[in-house]
């Protein structure tokens, strides 16, 4: 029997794969699951039964929540990265992390074989199958779900002919939770005008009444949560599970998949989407404009190549670098009140904050500069528009 390390999560494709691979291919299965946030020990005992069940010889649960905060979140925040200005690329991210301590574990027990669950219609088949490729070659890749284009009413049917109870009620939806948010698809996300149903989303409206929060930035990393320090990856857990029972953070993104098609998928990110809009609120106070300016597109640049799979580049490293550099003084406190399905910026202290009094106010006064500086300046600045205008104006 030829070893194989599947990843291994649980859900339907896996656990089809897995009872698939063990049974029908005859392979000595080792199912490995990547923590990236928002399971239990609970549930990972749980997941860990599931997958000696269906066959695997053996079961693995890495946790890789702080690789995952400090290899890729870290530099979501620092880039304010939300794609298409709206998802902040929760399993996208997660994904990268997830395949290369697949391939890790797999060269750690001379597996041969790794195989995932993904389908022929989706990002992560690139994003899994581009790491292992990448950094090993060597083993080889199996997919059956994609390979034989099965549909999720064939795969519930192959589990319960096999003595797996997997109910279509149970996979109507399909929830990743992790660190970083959720995502959520279904049938309404397969539609360009459904929305997903309140009962749909893993967290439910429990807080009604408004709740003020500060949130504590140092070097661009959340410290502290009302004046309490932690590590960044506690606070972000933390404020899930306050901001949360505001049902704060729903929304659905539609975006172009890397091949090459739309899609749609329904997600839930209360803790992220509050930390990118605080982070960016102080980065405003903080930052001069073209450094704004800069991020901006470095930003969006580095979320493209890391959602697109190309996480092993090079270049993500001297954008990482660049972000990080930009966080020397983004350091500060910002307001924030929570309210149900929806929260507000209240503003920011900081000593970096450059909104300083001593050299005006906006639309106020001025103490820096006279009143002849200033039509000066003017005056320079239209020279540009001035000539322009003079030269063509006749033509």
């Amino acid at each position: 029997m030829e070893k194989l390390v599947i990843a291994y999560s649980g859900g339907l494709d896996t656990s089809y794969c897995a009872k698939y691979l063990s049974k029908e291919e005859g392979f000595e299965v080792h199912a490995v699951s990547v923590n990236t946030g928002g399971f239990s020990k609970a549930e990972i005992e749980d997941i860990e039964e599931k997958a000696l069940a269906l066959g695997a010889t053996t079961y693995t649960s890495i946790d890789a929540v702080a690789t995952f905060y400090d290899k890729v979140v870290k530099y979501l925040i620092f880039g304010n990265v939300l794609r298409n200005n709206t998802y902040p690329l929760s399993v996208s991210a997660e994904r990268i992390v997830q395949a290369i301590e697949i391939v890790n574990h797999a060269k750690k027990i001379g597996a041969k074989y790794i195989a995932h669950g993904s389908t022929g219609a989706g990002n992560d088949q690139v994003r899994f199958d581009m790491i292992f490729q990448i950094l090993a070659p060597e083993i080889k890749i199996i997919t059956p779900i994609r390979d034989k284009s099965l549909a999720r009413e064939e795969e519930i049917n192959y589990l319960q002919q096999n003595g797996i109870d997997y109910s279509w009620e149970k996979a109507k939806y399909s929830v990743n939770r992790g660190l970083w948010g959720t995502s959520v698809g279904g049938d309404e996300t397969l539609t360009s005008h459904l929305s997903l149903p309140e009962s749909a989303y893993p967290s439910q409206l429990e807080k009604e009444l408004s709740k003020e929060l500060k949130l504590t930035f140092k070097n661009g990393e959340l410290v502290a949560l009302d004046g309490e320090q932690d590590t960044p990856v506690a606070n972000i857990e933390k404020l899930s599970a306050i901001a949360s029972k505001y049902a704060i953070g729903r929304d659905i993104h539609v975006g172009d998949t890397i091949i090459g098609i739309k899609g749609r998928v329904g997600f839930e990110a209360a803790a992220p989407l509050i930390i990118i809009k605080a982070h960016h609120l102080l980065e405003k106070h903080t930052l001069s404009k073209w450094q704004q300016y800069q991020k901006e597109q470095m930003g969006n640049f580095y979320g493209m190549l890391l959602h697109e799979g190309n996480y092993l580049d090079e270049v993500m490293r001297n954008i990482e670098a660049f972000l990080t550099d930009t966080q020397k003084h983004v350091s500060g406190d910002v307001f924030v009140t929570l309210h149900p399905y929806r929260f507000d910026l209240n503003g920011i202290t900081s000593p970096h904050d450059l909104m300083n009094a001593s050299f005006g106010s906006y639309g106020e006064m001025n103490k820096g500069w006279t009143a002849d500086d200033a039509k000066g300046f003017i005056k320079i600045l239209s020279n540009s528009g001035k000539i322009a205008n003079h030269v063509n104006q006749d033509l």
